[in-house]
């Protein structure tokens, strides 16, 4: 007989738990209820005449249902196959465990349960005592296999969850009463469909033509990066996606009982598998590693969904629209950092980079050949040629297919691809370590190609053939033959090109400095790094307009300059041999000056990358501090108000904005004020100067790092004149498993950024008054001192940080191949936003993403109080940054931070009493947000962003929690391993993997790292 426990309070959860089995808690109240249509609005959008700002949405607009991550409850109708999901997942994950380990199964049965009680009331702190006292009873042994169960069971919630946001979105459309509007995409106010209906019905008239005109000209770039925020294995991912996949076939009402059976016995090979599996990574991931879990995503997801997405919003603009969306316009593309990003990071080098680029180009090679492949069997025609077809086809010689001109073509672009295959492997071959990429022994497939037949190394000389035969086949009256697979390998091409991704190339500031210093101290004109900035560019200018070079490249290796120079002088050098398609920007991290951006120019210019010649890379400053956000604009009216400059790079600016590292440096809400104002003004500079402005969104996933789970919301809050149909955004770690794990899941992340762009350009934004404006400066200004007062001028501060969370053991996660730190023997100041954020989003602090907003917020004169209101009701920008911030409130746990204060802070100097102010002004934190929202819930409007799924997992989460610090406690209280016994060590060991494996379970449970 199973316990139905129906909880309430703020971490609802109902357990559909029978003591004896093993079953993960479930939620009681409606997420999001079925939809109804809206008879005044074509689509749950905005009503006519209703006025089109840049609130975040129109009030009846219908969004798609969020995954559960973002519901504030589980609704009992909607969600129970989702429960059903997670029911028939424990009972698997239960006889598992209970087979190896029945006392593990016991284990994890009682600390679940206390995790309940507690869920069910915050207060009950007899609960949270059990559960402690658990913990600290558990052996090694026992606390690795609870820590893994726990780590399983919260993964396969996630898993279960994928399939449930794609089953809900479907039985929306499927139930949808508004059949009649025909299209592909989603009914939702978030989706290109929904979006185009929005703007349609706004008061201002917009034709058709204007909406069409503005999409295919926007442009979205999504740069993958290698961020270690992924916390899982590849090996591991891969299996929780099979788990997914089989969850949707046991969907399907037509399976037989046979095939069910089978299907669930797969689901308990997996989840067995699972469990014998070490989810450890053992050793940090080379930079080659890293780009393989890049490649993989391309080569698993996008290769589908890119041509998928497109196809469907070529069928959406001509339902919605009429018009089709040309083959050559493609509104969303894919770049990538990894392998090209050495800010930081010195085991990215030339070499390395060299390898991944080489790599990335093989497997394009493999990619399009597979696709020529099929489209040489499906194109065996005889007639039907265009005059221009004929002359493509009369060019080759030597072909088997005299009739099937279109087999003509193909075939000999197999030819060529195959030629470029076998060239990719011999240079692979060529490298070290090239075995870490499997690459293929070259066999007499590769070696049939004729020797006179050229490798494809550029888009256009796939895509041009491929484009001939389209415009033959419409001529001939086969437009079903042209816009079939045809179609989408050219869309393909015209993403992926033969490069898979283009590699931007990311490096500091400084390094260019100390390159060019050792260059002017060779040619004897004195020391660059010491010049001042008017010398620099004097220098930069001189240099750059000289047709002479600084040097020989030839002798570079005899000119006496560092290792460090050299390296630096080599990357630009690597950069000049590579084929120019294969690399993107050039991203200048702590710019701060004109002479940044000129220096990097130059270097290019000294190995023969000139726009002359298409190989120059667009030169990109990073403003990522508050100072250097300050004054980006000024370096901007520096840059363009040299004529030279503006003519080499065609008045087109890319500029990226650092919101993770920005917010580390002045708190999150001068953060966020600061890149505003930044991009403010650097849009009236580029303005004033006919110059194409581009902004590089360098946000991570985490609110604390400048993420915002609404993507759509997030887009439409940039400031105004800023987007311009223009947007290019990293996308990260644990992000690029949510919003790209499946092929489904990553077309609904390519229409929202779409829609979203296309919605920003026909938006009336609201700008701040001046009144306004001076209030969010004193904020600013109050919430960056209070944040600088306690991370850099609180001496117990950095001791506190170190002790209170696991900043110092998170090096052992082994999920970056990335220092933790840009200067080893730093300190806070040097350590990275990335683990600065994930320390304290494993004890449930979350200090990162709220200090300094009580300083800012708590106005002192009422007439400051009233204005913060003013602001939050009226102004779309600033309400969502304190939505936000409430959201993150409202995941914060007082007592589990507090626990970690009293296991691992020591007793004296003070730093008990800090970690009790630090809570103290939490506690401010949360008033200060709720004055200024006007409501009695911290959660605020952002409610949704609660998460029902967090409430699903706080019993697990929680216990993870008090396992965690008791570990952590153990773990140092043993000291270095020269003083223990080698049985010691061995229980150290262990402490550590089990400490590692509830790093990942937490990341797991709060669906966020760093």
């Amino acid at each position: 007989m199973h316990n139905y426990l129906i909880i309430l309070g703020a971490a609802a959860v109902v357990s559909f738990v029978n003591p004896s089995s093993f079953v993960l808690a479930g939620v009681s109240k409606p997420a999001f209820a079925p939809r109804k249509s809206s008879s005044s609005s074509s689509l749950g959008g905005k009503q006519k005449n209703q006025v089109l700002t840049d609130d975040v949405a129109p009030v009846n607009a219908s969004f798609a249902p969020p995954p559960l991550a973002q519901a504030a409850e589980v609704d009992d109708v909607v969600d129970a196959p989702l429960m059903n999901d997670i029911q028939m997942l424990s009972d698997i994950l239960a006889e598992v465990v209970k087979k190896d380990n029945p006392r593990v199964h016991e284990l994890y049965t009682q600390l679940r349960q206390h995790g309940i009680e507690r869920a069910s009331d915050p207060d009950n702190v007899e609960a949270f005592e059990q559960m402690k006292k658990l913990a600290y009873d558990l052996t090694p042994f026992d606390a690795l296999g609870v820590m893994r169960t726990f780590s399983i069971a919260l993964n396969l919630v996630n898993a279960a969850e994928v399939h449930h946001r794609l089953r809900v979105m479907r039985q929306n459309e499927l139930s949808s009463e508004m059949k009649s509007h025909v299209g592909p995409l989603p009914i939702t106010g978030d989706s290109v469909r929904g979006t185009i209906d929005v703007i349609l019905d706004g008061e201002e008239a917009v034709s058709k033509d204007e909406i069409f005109n503005k999409l295919i000209h926007q442009k979205v770039e999504i740069v993958l990066t290698a961020h270690p925020t992924e916390v899982n294995r590849k090996s591991l991912l891969r299996k929780y996606r099979k788990i997914t996949e089989i969850i949707g076939l046991l969907d399907r009402p037509e399976l037989h009982p046979y095939e069910r059976t089978v299907a669930i016995t797969d689901l308990r090979r997996l989840v067995a598998t699972l469990w014998s599996s070490d989810e450890i990574r053992r050793q940090k991931p080379t930079p080659q590693n890293e780009a393989l879990g890049g490649i993989a995503v391309i080569e698993s997801v996008l290769w589908e969904a890119v041509p998928a997405y497109l196809r469907k919003l070529d069928a959406q603009c001509y339902a919605s629209l009429g018009r089709r969306v040309p083959l050559d316009v493609v509104p969303i593309k894919f770049a990538s950092w990894i392998g090209g990003d050495r800010d930081g990071n010195p085991n990215v080098t030339p070499e390395v980079t060299v390898e991944v680029v080489t790599q990335q180009r093989l497997r394009a090679a493999r990619l399009f050949l597979h696709d020529i492949n099929e489209l040489y069997n499906d194109f065996a025609i005889s007639r039907g040629f265009s005059d221009e077809l004929n002359e493509l086809a009369d060019t080759i010689k030597n072909s088997k297919d005299h009739r099937e001109k279109y087999r003509r073509i193909i075939g000999h672009l197999r030819k060529r691809l195959t030629k470029t295959v076998k060239h990719c492997e011999i240079q692979l071959h060529a490298l070290s370590d090239s075995q870490t990429y499997g690459t293929t022994t070259i066999g007499t497939r590769i070696d049939s190609a004729s020797d006179q037949t050229h490798p494809i190394f550029e888009r256009e000389e796939l895509l041009s053939p491929l484009m001939v035969i389209h415009r033959s086949l419409v001529e001939a009256g086969l437009e079903i033959l042209a816009d079939g697979k045809l179609s989408d390998v050219i869309r393909r091409v015209q993403v992926f090109g033969m490069t898979l991704v283009p590699l931007d190339i990311r490096e500091e500031s400084t390094k260019h400095t100390l390159a060019l210093d050792a260059i002017t101290r060779y040619l004897g004109v004195g020391s660059y790094q010491e010049w001042d900035e008017e010398a620099r560019l004097n220098f930069l200018q001189s240099e750059l307009s000289s047709k002479r070079s600084l040097f020989l490249i030839s002798d570079l290796d005899t000119l006496g300059f560092d290792e460090g120079v050299l390296t630096t002088l080599k990357t630009f050098m690597m950069a000049s041999n590579l084929e120019r398609e294969s690399l993107g920007a050039y991203v200048i991290s702590q710019a701060q000056t004109a002479s940044d951006v000129l220096a990097v120019m130059l270097l290019q210019k000294q190995f023969g990358m000139t726009s002359k010649k298409g190989n120059r890379m667009r030169v990109v400053p990073l403003f990522e501090t508050l100072n250097d956000l300050t004054n980006a604009d000024e370096v901007l009216e520096t840059l363009f108000s040299i004529s030279s400059y503006v003519g080499a790079v065609k008045s087109k600016q890319e500029v990226m904005v650092g919101y993770s590292d920005s917010a580390k440096d002045a708190g999150r809400l001068a953060a966020c004020w600061a890149q505003y104002t930044a991009q403010e003004k650097m849009a009236k500079v580029a303005t004033k100067h006919n110059i194409e402005l581009t902004f590089f969104h360098g946000k991570g996933g985490t609110v604390g790092r400048g993420g915002n789970p609404a993507l759509y919301r997030a887009i439409l809050s940039h400031p105004p004149n800023t987007v311009n149909g223009r947007f290019r955004v990293t996308e990260q770690g644990e992000m690029i498993r949510q919003n790209f794990g499946s092929p489904a899941i990553a077309e609904r992340t390519m229409d929202i950024y779409t829609a979203a762009v296309l919605r920003e350009a026909f938006t009336k934004h609201i700008s701040p008054t001046q009144s306004w404006r001076d209030q969010m400066q004193r904020v600013s200004d109050a919430s960056c001192a209070g944040y600088r007062h306690l991370v850099r001028e609180e001496p117990r501060f950095v001791p506190y940080f170190r002790q209170a969370t696991p900043e110092l053991e998170l090096g052992s996660l082994n999920i970056g191949s990335r220092p933790a730190k840009r200067n080893p023997k730093g300190g806070i100041e040097s350590l990275r936003a990335i683990p600065w954020t994930f320390a304290w989003t494993q004890t449930r602090t979350h200090l990162s993403a709220w200090l300094g907003v009580s300083d800012g917020l708590n106005a002192k004169d009422e007439k400051d109080q009233q204005e913060l209101k003013e602001m939050y009701k009226q102004w779309p920008w600033f309400r969502e940054s304190i939505d936000l911030i409430a959201m993150i409130l409202s995941k914060t746990d007082f007592s589990i931070s507090k626990m970690y204060d009293e296991l691992l802070v020591e007793k004296t100097g003070g730093l008990l009493e800090l970690g009790e102010a630090v809570r103290n002004k939490l506690v401010d934190t949360r008033q200060a947000v709720l004055d200024v929202t006007g409501s009695h819930d911290v959660q605020g409007p952002h409610v949704q962003l609660l998460r029902a799924s967090t409430k699903i997992r706080n019993p697990y989460v929680d216990s993870i929690n008090v396992v965690q610090a008791e570990l952590l406690k153990e773990i140092r209280q043993m000291g270095d391993d020269e003083s223990l016994s080698p049985e010691m060590r061995e229980v150290k060991e262990v402490r550590k993997d089990a400490l590692v494996v509830s790093i990942n379970g937490i990341a797991q449970g709060m669906r966020n790292s760093g």
